[in-house]
């Protein structure tokens, strides 16, 4: 489940921070301002810590996805 959320965050993260920069921008939030955290962070850090949260809500939804009560997804030798 964590490879699905780590595939799901990576291929996420760009649109996700394109679309969270334009709307930052619209509130007058510059786009440094919000991937240094406030600059509490320097920006290859910064954006670790974005893919982190992204990360964190794959996570979630690959835990929603994953078909938990299915037989045999977990194993295929399992009674």
């Amino acid at each position: 489940m964590a490879v699905m959320a780590a595939v799901v965050a990576t291929l996420a993260y760009f649109p996700v921070c394109i679309a969270a920069a334009l709307l930052l921008r619209a509130v007058g939030v510059s786009f440094e301002a919000a991937l240094t955290l406030g600059a509490a962070l320097p920006p290859a850090l910064g954006m670790l810590a974005w893919w982190l949260f992204v990360f964190v809500g794959a996570c979630g939804y690959a835990a929603w996805l994953f078909p938990w009560g299915e037989p045999g997804l977990v194993s295929p030798h399992r009674d």
